[in-house]
């Protein structure tokens, strides 16, 4: 498996370790409810290395983002970051994306661990004929991420950079204790939070760094199991369950991120077409239990004795104490409020339709 730059860190924290995608990662340190419940109520710090970070520069960068992915990316000012997907030309979705753009000529494209080189594949592919070119810099590159209602107050502490003024989906470059990193405001959690790009080999100073500066504030390490529980009651959908390429946009509840009056074409706008004119049969939901058994992926999601969809993602909530769920179902039973089920291991629990996110912060 793949390591971190942080790995020999995280087994010095006594981490507990998971194959996630081929990626040697930590899924926890001590108590992976004792790590949702830091980042709620102060702050976690999480190492995202996995991730792919992509660059393409270029006097057409603008441009062939715009047709290789769903977003209009022309539209991004330097500076900000857009929530985007990456389609095939049936409209199948190949990744989710948060795509930064560092300047008029430059752009940072974030995708899944799993997906990294299928991302990079492709827009070295459909970059062809454009003035522009696709640099995967993910081996070189270390991702961490603050986050909690206390993750300014650590940053604070270790950087002269404008935290005040750096808005949600914002980037700028800046200095954290003598390290030269990009610092965005970005996150998968559902709290405020700050994600940190750095070379790789810098990544541990860094770690440590903000690791001291968070003592005071509740700084955490977390693992990949609370970043699920977290991402979960925040709505967020995970490539593999709520995406895959067999679904698209539309399915999951995210027609919004395809933004078809941009001029020219893009890959799988035909198809995307077709598909928000038909309806799609099933569609992404959440679900609220009642009880404390929890739906888990794959489950079987009930009308009556028919079976009308399927658990993507569940748990037992930490921050709410109940079950919730997101499903995919037939269309006909996704208004919320619909009384429906979950087989859970050949017992029949109750829920109910309600509306994502589960959790939003104040």
């Amino acid at each position: 498996m793949t390591e971190t730059p942080l790995h020999e860190v995280h087994k010095d924290l006594g981490a507990l370790f998971t194959d996630f995608a081929g990626w040697s990662m930590p899924v926890r340190y001590a108590s992976e409810l004792a790590e949702h419940k830091a980042v709620r109520e102060a702050a976690g710090l999480f190492d995202l290395s996995h991730m792919a970070e992509i660059h393409v520069r270029g006097a057409q960068a603008a441009d062939v983002l715009d047709y290789a992915l769903v977003g209009n990316l022309t539209g991004v000012k330097p500076g900000r970051a857009r929530y985007t997907m990456i389609c095939d030309a049936d409209g199948g979705v190949l990744d989710d994306l948060v795509v930064y753009r560092l300047a008029d000529e430059e752009y940072l494209v974030v995708a899944n661990a799993g997906n990294a080189a299928v991302v990079a594949d492709a827009l070295a592919e459909r970059v062809a004929g454009f003035d522009a070119v696709v640099e995967n810099r993910s081996a070189d590159t270390a991702l961490i991420a603050v986050q909690g209602p206390k993750a300014v107050d650590v940053l604070a502490a270790v950087t002269d950079a404008d935290l005040a003024s750096l808005k949600y989906y914002a980037s700028v470059p800046a200095v954290v204790k003598g390290h030269e990193v990009l610092l965005a405001r970005t996150g998968y959690t559902g709290e405020d939070g700050f994600e940190l790009f750095v070379p790789a080999a810098q990544a541990p100073a860094l770690w440590a760094l903000l690791t001291e500066a968070g003592q005071e504030h509740g700084l955490v390490p977390c693992g990949l199991a609370c970043r699920d529980t977290l991402r979960l009651e925040a709505g967020m959908p995970l490539y593999g369950n709520e995406l895959s390429r067999e679904l698209n946009p539309f399915a999951a509840g995210l027609g919004r991120v395809v933004k078809f009056e941009k001029p020219g074409d893009f890959v799988g706008r035909a198809a995307l077409e077709e598909l928000k004119k038909a309806d799609v049969p099933r569609v992404r939901v959440g679900l609220r239990g009642t009880g404390r058994r929890a739906p888990r992926h794959g489950y079987a999601v009930l009308s009556g004795d028919a079976t009308i969809g399927e658990i993507t993602s569940g748990a037992l909530s930490p921050t709410l104490g109940y079950p919730i769920a997101m499903a995919y179902v037939d269309r006909e039973h996704a208004e919320p409020g619909t009384a429906l089920s979950v087989d859970i291991r050949g017992r029949v629990e109750p829920v109910e339709v309600v509306a994502l996110p589960f959790y939003s912060r104040a």
